[in-house]
Parts: C-alpha cells; structure tokens; sequence
C-alpha cells in the first residue's frame, strides 16, 4: 500500500484479474478507512521531509487539515529546539531502519508544544528501495504531566521526610544543650552572686552569661526549626504586624537600600505568635540585605489566595483553602537551583565561615510549618529572589483582633513560704533549680528519678511539683497525674528544653523554658503558688 500522487491510500498489482484488482482496493478502502480513524497522527512523508498524508488523527493533534499541511516540510511541525532531532533521523531511515517511541515534541499550528511518542518507519518500494517514511505520532502531555506531578510529589516527600530527620537531630540537640546552659547560666549567676566586692570575677561571670545568651538564642533557633518550641497563637492582622515593624526593618536594611511596603489585601488575618511572626520579617529583610551588597530593593506584599489542588497534593498537610500569600522579595545576587532546595536546611548556609549559622531560614521555615503554613522560594542567579508564605486566612476573627504586643502585668513580692518538690534527672539542672529556690526562703526537696519523687511526696507536705518534663521511664505529667492522687489540689510547674507536650495559651503559667533565668524561675514558682481570686 502506498499514497498515490493525489494523496489517497492504494495497492498496486500487476496482474490483470478483474477480481484481484477488486479485493486489493477493497483492502487498500478498509486500511486506509482504518488508518483515517486512528486517534493516533499518522503522516507520510518523503525523504526530504515533504509531507504527503495526513489522517485526521494528524489533523487533531496538529491543528492543520490536510490541504494546509501536504506539500509543506516537516520541520513545521517541529520546535526550533529540536530542529537538530530530524537529520540523524532520516539518516536512520535512508539505512531502511525504523525509530520506535521515540519521545519528543512538536509544534501545533497555534504555537503550543505538544509532548509526543512517535514511530518512525521506512517506506519501501517494490525493489526495496527507501522512498519515503510514515509516522505515527500518539499525544503523551497528559502523562508527561502526571509524570512530571507525580515526581514532584516524591520530592516533595522525600523533602519532607530530610526535614523531619534533621528537625528530629536539631530537636534532640537543642534539648541537650539547653540542659547545659542552664547549668552554666545559673551557675554564672551564682558565681556573680558570690563576688559582688569582686569587680574582676563579676566581669567575668558576665560575658560567660552573655555568651549562654547567644547560645539560648541558637537553640531556640533549633527547636523553632524542629517545631518543638511552645507558641502562642492570636489572631493578627498581617499588615499591621509589617506596619508597625517597618522603621525596625527600614534600619536593618541600612541607607543603601529600600524598602518598599504593598500592595497589600485588605483584612489579613492569620492566626500565628506575634513574636515568631516578628522573627520571620526580620530573619527575611536580613537574609535580603546580605542578598544585596551594592544595595537594592526589598518589597513585602500580601494578597488573598487558595492555594490549588495541585499545591496541596504536593504539599502534605496542606488544604487548599483561603490562604494569606506573604511575599518579602529582592534584587539582590539570587540563588542557583541547587542552593534553593537546599535554602531552609538548618546549618546550611552559602556565607564564609563564620559569618552565619545557617539557622535563619531554617528558623523561618519551622514558624511557617508551625503555624498551618507553607513557604517557597523562587530564586534566579543575579535576578533576585521572592519567598512565597501561605498563612491560612481566617475568614470571621472570634475575638478582638491583637495589634500590638500584650503588656506583661508586673508581679507581687517574689518571696512566698513553701515546700517546693523539684524533679530533674540531671543533677546539676536539678540543685540549681533548689538552690535559686532555698536562697529565697523556700524549703526544697530533690528527686533525680519518678521513684525518688513519689516516695518523697508520699512522706512530706509539699505546696508545688516543680518537674523536667521528660523522665527516665516517666513523662512530668504523668508524675503529676501520681501526686494529684495524693494531693488534687497540687500545683504543678513544669521545665522543659524542648517545649514538646507544651501546653496551650491558657495555661502558660504552668511551664518554664529552659535554660532559665532565677528571676524567671522565681517569677514562674510565684505565679503557680499564688492563690486565685476568691
């Protein structure tokens, strides 16, 4: 079978027979009826690429009929990019042998690019000879694109799952090292205590304090990251938070650069930590400003949006509901491909040694998680880089909208008689705790273990169960859960390193963040024995 000059389907014979010519344009009419209503393209063409057949399948997927397309070159069908795919190809033919679903792209009579697999196969005349060639072409952009999908999922996955090992690791370290600042800062405060006529040791006491400072800064860094830290949900107004943090940001940027605040969308609420939701302004504006060495231009904006069933099935435990976008952008350096899926990593960092933790976005990255939300990057070398973060939107506020910071209300006299039970399985975190206690009137009690802790309690009148929330074999609650059966109406604080099983707003009183100060744990140990009204 082949295309006669007029481009219909034929079958030759030599022989004379009335009833043999009839059966083969009978076959040649089926096969080309066949051919006509395939779904797949399928074109004839001649050695130099000129078209000769063209079935409706073709038409479909190409968008030209038949008397627009025979007669004109292949390459028209071809994008300029793959322009190069078609010698080798008819080389290959020429040597009589076939292309099988060869994957590629081609163009469509309105510009769009078509994904296609196509067979390529020599077209041979009756002495063998290579005259032509057909192709069949079938649309796969359906299954590149849920291939596509489908990998972006599974990276997406497996970025998760990085993430949650190395926020386990961060986690799990920040709860070790708070242990040890909290003995060195209290033990600090006890050698600064001691030396008061000792301007020397004082001094000294001092920078190692200032020192723990940083190191508590980096841990919470950590467990920011790990999300392990406890917060403090309200609903805010995103603009208002960006307003009345902007002469903050305008100085952190410094002269040479500027910053510019909107578009913004009306009635921003999200419910986040005012004081987490601060730190992502400023980690970002200081990520930007570091992006920006010759000076630039940082933009913050806000928008209302619904983030897709395509974001949200990449995005695990992402719904696709009404989200606030936040977007903070800049014209600084940018980032390769390579160093933005690697951007919110925690002690991945692109500056010198020692000049940057690799903790500021991962930081970012933990409070955005946290909070319900989602972050991306989109980053080009020398063209910038826009950070894209999706709070949920909350449509009807159920209280007063907060706009600035809650006053801490100041507290009575610290010193109040009682027997304080302090649980910790790290001895030193344990008799500094009972120390800053004793020095200022209470009676303590020391258990290293649940065991220890119950067999006191059971021996002695005790006001408050001061208790490490994680035990060997035991949690503090659980330990709480054992007093309350001898004593209901027992107090309990507990300290944490972690803040894991921290409990919510309405009850903030009843946990300390180590490492603590003895201010703040005596501010704490007050407020728990401090009866409520009548």
């Amino acid at each position: 079978m082949c295309r006669d000059s007029g481009g219909a389907w034929a079958v030759s014979t030599e022989d004379g027979d009335t009833g043999t010519r009839s059966r083969a344009f009978e076959l040649a009419s089926r096969l080309a009826a066949i051919v006509e209503s395939s779904d797949d393209a399928i074109l004839g063409k001649t050695l130099d690429g000129v078209i000769t057949s063209w079935n409706s399948g073709a038409a479909a997927l190409y968008g030209y009929t038949a008397d627009e397309i025979i007669g004109r070159n292949v390459s028209v069908l071809v994008p300029p990019d793959r322009i190069g795919e078609l010698g080798p190809i008819m080389h290959q033919l020429r040597r009589g042998q076939r292309v099988d679903h060869f994957e590629t792209q081609r163009r469509h009579k309105d510009g769009s690019i078509v994904d296609v697999s196509v067979c390529i196969s020599p077209i041979k005349d009756a002495s063998g000879t290579v005259t032509g060639a057909s192709t069949v072409a079938r649309d796969i952009t359906e299954r590149i694109r849920a291939e596509a999908d489908r990998r972006a999922r599974e990276q997406e996955q497996q970025r998760q799952h990085r993430f949650e090992t190395l926020g386990q690791l961060a986690g799990g370290i920040a709860h070790d090292f708070n242990n040890l600042l909290a003995i060195i800062l209290n033990y600090a405060g006890f050698v600064a205590r001691a030396t008061a006529d000792q301007p020397e040791v004082q001094a000294d006491a001092e920078h190692i304090q200032s020192a723990v400072q940083r190191g508590i800064r980096l841990t919470r860094q950590l467990l920011l990251f790990s999300q392990r830290q406890e917060i403090q949900p309200v609903e805010l107004d995103l603009n208002t938070v960006i307003a009345d943090m902007s002469d903050l940001l305008h100085t952190t940027l410094g002269p040479g650069s500027r910053l510019q605040i909107g578009p913004v969308a009306p009635d921003a609420i999200i419910l986040a930590d005012r004081g987490h939701l601060e730190q992502v302004l400023l980690n970002l504006t200081v990520n930007a400003r570091d992006a920006m060495p010759q000076g630039g231009t940082v933009s913050i904006g806000t928008r209302l949006t619904s983030l897709g069933e395509e974001h949200a099935c990449r995005r695990l435990g992402v719904s696709p509901d009404r989200y606030v976008e936040f977007t903070v952008s800049d014209t600084g350096t940018g980032m390769s491909q390579e160093v933005a899926a690697r951007v919110f990593e925690p002690f991945f960092t692109t500056k010198p040694q020692g000049e940057g933790t690799g903790l500021g976005l991962s930081t970012v990255y933990g409070i955005v998680v946290q909070s319900g939300g989602d972050m991306t990057v989109d980053s080009r070398e020398g063209a910038g880089t826009t950070f894209r973060i999706y709070f949920p939107l909350v449509d009807a506020p159920a209280q007063g909208v907060q706009s600035t910071p809650a006053e801490v209300p100041e507290l009575e006299a610290l010193d109040y008689e009682a027997t304080i039970l302090v649980v910790d399985d790290e001895p030193l975190v344990c008799e500094a705790a009972a120390r800053i206690l004793r020095e200022h009137g209470y009676t303590t009690l020391e258990a290293r273990t649940w065991e220890e802790a119950l067999k006191l309690a059971s021996s002695h009148d005790i006001q408050l169960l001061l208790s490490d929330s994680i035990l060997p074999g035991m949690t503090g609650a659980t330990l709480a859960d054992s007093l309350a059966d001898m004593n209901p109406a027992l107090p309990v604080l507990r300290m944490s390193a972690s803040s894991l099983g921290s409990p919510g707003p309405e009850d903030e009183q009843a946990c300390i963040q180590k490492p603590f100060t003895a201010q703040a744990l005596l501010e704490k140990v007050h407020a728990a024995l401090r009866p409520g009204p009548a």
